[in-house]
């Protein structure tokens, strides 16, 4: 295993370039970039963390396209997951705009949603996830997710959290930018400390839509 020793700044270059040449040419002449200075860092990075979050996948670099009128070939980010429960996890990334880190419930089945709903909407449940939202906005990080326009069917407009309500997905995260430390191993201590600030989100959402204990 190799030691993450951060992020070089070639990493972010590749990425502002790709992002003006998305073509297989280009990937190609510069493939050797990616994975010395983004492939690898992110193996390197996550495997440091496994031992306290778990083993990441690494999301691969290509573009479904088949059912998008973007037919660009190449993703413009590299991000890494770790999975807490389906569709439940610790998320980390790396483009253009230097890093990023977050988690959440990021997509899930009706019956999830079902179940996320009924917990937001119970009287002891719902206050938990509203704290853990408040003292994570308070950290700085940004509370996110897709949302339906109006309430959904079975909920009061006027319930006290009818903005949760309306949430499809729901995850927190925080743009660190490419700061002095970027490429450094004090990236690692700073993606660490953001998952751990995560985790009772992550541990709240993988209770309720995981089917883990309550």
């Amino acid at each position: 295993m190799h030691r993450f020793t951060g992020f070089p700044s070639a990493g972010m270059d590749f990425y502002e370039d790709l992002e003006a040449d998305n073509s297989k040419v280009f990937w190609t002449a510069h493939k050797k970039v990616y994975d010395e200075s983004v492939l690898a860092p992110m193996k390197a990075l996550t495997d440091e963390l496994t031992e306290e979050f778990g083993a990441a996948k690494i999301f691969r670099p290509y573009r479904d396209v088949r059912f998008s009128k973007d037919k660009s070939p190449y993703k413009t980010a590299q991000g890494a997951v770790v999975r807490a429960a389906p569709g439940v996890g610790w998320y980390v990334q790396i483009s253009a705009a230097g890093l990023f880190v977050g988690g959440g419930f990021y997509q899930g089945s009706p019956g999830q949603l079902t179940l996320l709903r009924a917990t937001i909407d119970d009287d002891v449940r719902g206050p938990e996830l509203a704290a853990i939202l408040g003292r994570l906005t308070d950290e700085g990080f940004v509370i996110g997710g897709e949302k339906l326009k109006t309430k959904p069917k079975g909920y009061s407009a006027d319930h006290p959290r009818i903005d949760l309500l309306r949430h499809k997905s729901l995850t927190c995260g925080k743009e660190f930018g490419a700061p002095d430390w970027l490429d450094t191993p004090h990236t690692e201590r700073e993606v660490r400390t953001a998952w751990q600030s995560i985790r009772p989100l992550i541990e709240w959402l993988a209770a309720v839509v995981g089917g883990g204990p309550s």
